[in-house]
């Protein structure tokens, strides 16, 4: 069985490798615009469906995954914010506070999906603006919702972080995806090449 991520994120493909198994890269060409009525969880679950589904009608038989997060404070999502300016504002208006993050996965093959979204709180430490100038030069995290890369330097903006799987802040939450790789008959533990 083919497995395809569909995505062309190199932290979800990072996060793939970590299981062992074969894989290939697609990235899907969907229109990730919020719907008016959706909440945050909706909008995540919807990007992530609809990115594995568009790889799925390329490829039929293939095992697709695709993922999609959206982080949220009070309520409102949260944008990359693609500059130094805006993820500053960003850091300074999160700065104490706790932010939601939805990491939405789809699983679909054999005429079949399995959908679930992983919830992290993430509560930010109170921040000086010359930590946030520091972070911000030494890790550039322009391309990241909430501005903070818990991968890497962002962990240190931190206060705490609970979830009930480790890996979803990253984008691809590797226990719900393993238990949904084990439901299509993909057990990475048991998988031979």
């Amino acid at each position: 069985m083919r497995l395809i991520l569909a995505s062309s994120s190199p932290y979800r493909k990072e996060m793939l490798q970590r299981l062992g198994l074969p894989f290939d890269c697609i990235s899907p060409d969907i229109n990730e615009t919020p719907m008016g009525h959706e909440s945050p969880a909706q909008l995540a679950l919807r990007l992530s469906k609809d990115k594995a589904a568009a790889v799925a009608a390329q490829y039929p038989g293939a095992l697709v995954i695709g993922s999609d997060q959206v982080a949220t404070f009070d309520g409102q999502p949260i944008g990359k914010p693609g500059s130094f300016e805006r993820a500053f504002a960003q850091l300074r208006q999160l700065s104490g506070k706790t932010v939601e993050f939805h990491s939405a996965l789809c699983v679909t093959g054999d005429a079949r999906t399995e959908l679930d979204d992983i919830v992290t709180h993430c509560t930010f430490r109170t921040l000086s603006d010359d930590e946030i100038s520091t972070y911000l030069r030494r890790e550039t995290p322009y391309d990241t919702a909430g501005s903070a890369k818990a991968e890497g330097l962002g962990i240190a903006l931190m206060d705490s972080m609970r979830s009930d799987d480790p890996t979803a802040i990253i984008g691809l939450p590797l226990i719900a995806l393993s238990r949904m790789l084990r439901s299509f008959g993909l057990n990475p533990l048991t998988f031979r090449a």
